[in-house]
């Protein structure tokens, strides 16, 4: 399983249940990176969606311990059910895509993370986990920056030297 997340320069990642940047270039990385795969989010990514509606082509799975069952989406009431759910698939198809507490509860079971790098502060109201800070993630690979929307971006990719079994 992987993370793919954008952070400002504080590990920034939302306010408002929102994205703290309109960011085109990263959008189309998101898309090319998940189409086709799985996206494990929890209740309040998938209601932050245009409509409340799922991500098109790409298996949806929703941590929603409250939520009704839907047809066009995944919703697993527990992180053992989850657990269970994701087995079904290919561990490099998987993504987390968010929000903070998801991310925060599954990042020690990630291979690895997929992080744009915002060059900015976002003003952020919730955080990922600063990554150059943990002694088991380590950056494998750091592109070169790029303009989108008027802000600065690079797409780096860090990896888990320890990840727990699920």
């Amino acid at each position: 399983m992987k993370a793919i997340v954008v952070v400002d320069k504080k590990w920034g990642i939302g306010k408002n249940n929102d994205l703290l940047f309109s960011l085109p270039a990263d959008m189309k990385h998101f898309r090319e990176t998940t189409t086709g795969k799985v996206v494990v989010m929890g209740s309040n990514t998938l209601l932050s969606f245009p409509g409340g509606k799922p991500l098109k082509n790409r298996v949806n799975i929703v941590l929603w311990p409250d939520g009704e069952k839907r047809d066009d989406c995944i919703v697993v009431s527990s992180l053992e059910e989850l657990f269970r759910e994701i087995k079904k698939y290919t561990a490099d198809d998987v993504f987390v895509v968010g929000g903070a507490m998801m991310y925060r509860t599954l990042l020690p079971y990630c291979t690895e993370v997929i992080a744009t790098k915002v060059e900015e502060d976002g003003e952020a109201q919730v955080f990922f986990e600063n990554l150059d800070n943990l002694k088991n993630w380590e950056c494998i690979s750091e592109g070169e920056s790029l303009e989108t929307n008027g802000h600065m971006i690079r797409f780096t990719i860090y990896r888990n030297a320890d990840v727990m079994p699920y």
